[in-house]
C-alpha cells in the first residue's frame, strides 16, 4: 500500500494546522484529519479565549504567513503589565516595554487564519468531518482507519509519521500508548469581553484576589478580555447572574480602574485542567500542543509553548530528510523530545506551582505571595529572567524560530 501522504495529523486546531503549514512550507506532503465539518473551521465560534502572544510567536506567524491574515481590530498590543497581590493596586509588580511586551488575539481568530492559510497549501490535504478510530504503527510505517461521519464509511491512511495535536485530553495519545499526568485544580475560570470607559493603555493586569483572580488584558479599541478563576462551586453562581450584575463585580473586583464596564457578547466557563504528556514521541509518531503539554492560562503560554514545538519538530523533520534519514525514525523523534521537553516541563511545572500558590487563601500563602513580588520587584535578575519568559526573549532556553527558506520556492 502506498503513502498516502509523508506526515498525517489529527486535529484541525490553531496547533495541528501551525504544524501542517510549516511542513508543506518544508515540502513534506501532509494530510489533516479532524471531526469537525468544513464549515466550522472556516468560520469557528467565539469562545471568549483570547490568546497572548511573544515576539517569537509573532515571528512564527508571520513566517507562516498567518499573521498578515489578522484583521486590525482582532490584534490588542500589551506595553505593560502589572501582578497585583490582594487589593493593593499600588503595590504591583510591573514590567515594561519600549516598544510591546506581546500581543494579544482571539482563538477563533487565529483559528480562522490556519484554515485559511492552510487550505491554500498545495502539499496540504484536509479531511474535515472524518472520526479517527484506529492507529496503527510498525517499523516501516503508521496505519490510521478514519470513519466519514456523514455515511459512517471507513478510509484507511497510510503515512510516514503521525502527529497528535487533538487537544489536552487527547485520544490518539492513549492509542499511541502515551501516559499523561493530568493535574485538576478544582477551579472554573470564566472569560468575556467587557467594554469600558476610560482607556486601558494596552497594560495588562493580573490581580491575585484571596477569593478569586481577575486577569484583564487590553483588546483592540475600549475593549478587554476579564478572565475571572475562582472554585467552581462559585463559578457557576457568578455565570447565573444577570450580565449587568457580573459587569459590576468585576468593575468592582478590578477597583474602578477602567471606570464603567460592561458585559459584550457571552460569557464562557472552562474547567482549569492541566496535562504534562510523560513522552511526547512513540514508534513512528508525535504530539504537538495540548495534546503534549496542556498548561495553565495563568502565564499565558500555551499557544506560545505549541508553536515552539511546532518549530522544533519541522526542523528536526526537515534535518533528517535533508540527511536522507527516515523522519519516522526513532533516533530523530528523540531529537524532537529532547528540544521540547526540556523547556516544557519546566514551564509546566513552574506555571502549576505558581498557580497554586496563588490559588490558596491561608495565612501563609498570603505572606509567600507577598515575598515573592517583592523579591521580583527588587532582584533585577529575576525581574529580567521574567520578561525573558513574558516576550519570549531569551531565557532558560531560547524560543526555536522556522526558517523556511524562499517563500517564492514553497510549491
Amino acid at each position: 500500500m502506498p503513502l498516502d501522504a509523508e506526515v498525517v495529523i489529527v486535529g484541525a486546531g490553531p496547533a495541528g494546522l501551525a504544524m501542517a503549514i510549516a511542513l508543506a512550507d518544508a515540502h513534506f506532503s501532509v494530510t489533516v484529519i479532524d471531526l469537525q465539518p468544513r464549515a466550522a473551521l472556516a468560520a469557528p465560534a467565539e469562545d471568549g479565549r483570547e490568546i497572548a502572544l511573544t515576539h517569537s510567536s509573532v515571528e512564527t506567524l508571520r513566517t507562516l504567513g498567518l499573521w498578515s491574515r489578522l484583521r486590525p481590530g482582532e490584534i490588542g498590543r500589551i506595553r505593560e503589565a502589572r501582578v497585583i497581590d490582594g487589593d493593593r493596586h499600588d503595590a504591583a509588580l510591573q514590567f515594561r516595554s519600549q516598544g510591546a511586551l506581546g500581543w494579544i488575539v482571539p482563538n477563533h481568530a487565529l483559528r480562522r487564519v490556519s484554515f485559511e492559510a492552510a487550505c491554500e497549501r498545495a502539499g496540504v490535504r484536509l479531511q474535515d468531518a472524518v472520526r479517527l478510530v484506529q492507529v496503527a504503527t510498525a517499523p516501516s510505517h503508521v496505519d490510521l482507519a478514519v470513519e466519514h461521519v456523514a455515511d459512517g464509511s471507513r478510509e484507511a491512511l497510510r503515512a510516514q509519521l503521525f502527529v497528535a495535536a487533538d487537544s489536552r485530553f487527547s485520544w490518539a495519545r492513549r492509542q499511541i500508548g502515551i501516559a499523561a499526568d493530568m493535574h485538576e485544580f478544582g477551579r472554573t475560570m470564566i472569560v468575556c469581553r467587557m467594554r469600558h470607559a476610560l482607556p486601558h493603555h494596552d497594560v495588562a493586569h493580573e490581580c491575585f484576589g484571596y477569593e478569586r483572580t481577575l486577569a484583564v488584558l487590553p483588546l483592540a479599541g475600549e475593549m478587554c478580555s476579564a478572565v475571572l478563576t475562582t472554585d467552581t462551586a462559585s463559578a457557576t453562581r457568578l455565570m447565573a447572574l444577570p450580565a449587568a450584575e457580573y459587569a459590576a463585580l468585576v468593575e468592582t473586583q478590578f477597583g474602578g480602574r477602567l471606570g464603567p464596564m460592561h458585559l459584550v457578547g457571552e460569557r464562557f466557563a472552562y474547567p482549569l485542567v492541566t496535562v504534562l504528556s510523560r513522552r511526547f514521541t512513540a514508534m513512528r509518531s508525535a504530539l504537538i500542543g495540548d495534546a503534549a503539554v496542556g498548561m495553565h492560562p495563568v502565564t499565558a503560554h500555551g499557544y506560545n509553548l505549541g508553536l515552539q514545538g511546532v518549530a522544533a519538530l519541522t526542523r528536526i523533520l526537515r534535518e533528517a530528510r535533508d540527511q536522507g534519514r527516515d523522519i519516522g525514525d526513532a533516533a530523530v523523534l528523540a531529537g524532537y523530545e529532547r528540544a521540547h521537553r526540556r523547556d516544557a516541563v519546566v514551564m509546566y511545572h513552574g506555571t502549576n506551582a505558581v498557580a497554586k500558590l496563588y490559588a490558596g487563601q491561608g495565612a501563609v500563602q498570603r505572606l509567600a505571595r507577598q515575598w515573592v513580588l517583592r523579591g521580583a520587584q527588587n532582584l533585577p535578575f529575576l525581574k529580567t529572567a521574567i520578561m525573558a519568559r513574558l516576550t519570549g526573549r531569551g531565557g532558560l532556553q531560547p524560543p526555536v524560530s522556522l526558517r523556511l527558506g524562499d517563500p517564492t520556492q514553497r510549491r
